[in-house]
């Protein structure tokens, strides 16, 4: 599963950061400081690397106050924060371009600097994505330790 480069990742501003659990309100923090609110992320990672684990931070972070779960079955879960609509999506289940625009998600990218977006599993949506999503690479460690993000922001 590999996206196409995007500006953000052409750039070789990516670094890779080792973190834990326990920071993960830190990392959640600098990606919304460094990148933005109002913008596309898309996360890619093995199950159980931590994709649902810093959406659902990140959502609490932009206010969201309801509990968070990926949205495997519906696709799309939207939930309300004090700036307005977080959209968290998971498109493992999607089997076609054609299933995606089916369900609504041109027009939802269509209008992303509006609103946050967190895209797991992104592959299937790819030429859909805007062109300034921000790619998030979550992996663990070989001993489980800790897990690493390859991200365009600063590490710690």
């Amino acid at each position: 599963m590999h996206l196409r480069p995007r500006p953000k990742e052409s750039r070789g501003n990516h670094d890779t950061m080792r973190y834990t659990v326990e920071q993960v309100p830190a990392l959640a923090t600098r990606l919304i400081e460094q990148l933005g609110r109002n913008r596309t992320y898309a996360l890619l990672g093995d199950l159980g690397a931590g994709k649902t684990t810093l959406v659902a931070e990140m959502c609490r972070q932009l206010g969201v106050t309801e509990p968070t779960s990926s949205p495997t079955f519906s696709i799309v879960n939207q939930y309300r924060s004090p700036n307005g609509p977080v959209y968290h999506l998971d498109c493992y289940r999607l089997n076609s371009i054609q299933e995606a625009l089916d369900a609504g998600l041109e027009e939802l990218f269509e209008s992303n600097e509006d609103y946050p977006i967190f895209v797991e599993w992104p592959a299937v949506v790819e030429d859909l994505l805007p062109e300034d999503t921000v790619v998030l690479r979550l992996k663990h460690s070989e001993d489980g330790a800790y897990r690493v993000i390859i991200a365009p922001i600063a590490p710690f």
